[in-house]
């Protein structure tokens, strides 16, 4: 199973899929190849379970944030769990957005 690797996608014919986990060594693991296989079923199910951690702690970032008056310490608390959910939640993203098709006409960027 020669699929993952480590080192920065390269320019092939199919577009290689940033994986939602990083090595030992915190480097990007990246995915080659068509997609459909054991890798890529277990990245897919790693993406559903960082998406769901972000809901979840929207859930609890909503509860805290409903009373009047949110205690000092929770709210210290929910920065870690926010930082971590939202970083995984962007690389979803981001591995996503990489795998979209070029749109059929130019993008203009907007201000």
């Amino acid at each position: 199973m020669a699929e993952t690797t480590y080192a920065q996608p390269s320019t092939s014919a199919l577009p290689a899929r940033l994986l939602p986990w990083t090595a030992s060594d915190g480097k990007p693991c990246y995915l080659y190849g068509r997609g459909g296989g054991y890798v890529s079923k277990m990245a897919d199910r790693v993406e559903a379970e960082q998406l769901d951690n972000g809901y979840e702690c929207l859930d609890y970032v909503n509860e805290v944030l409903a009373d009047e008056e949110p205690d000092m310490d929770e709210l210290l608390f929910l920065v870690e769990p926010m930082r971590d959910a939202l970083r995984q939640v962007l690389r979803v993203a981001k591995s996503r957005g990489e795998r979209l098709p070029d749109p059929p006409y130019p993008l203009e960027a907007t201000s």
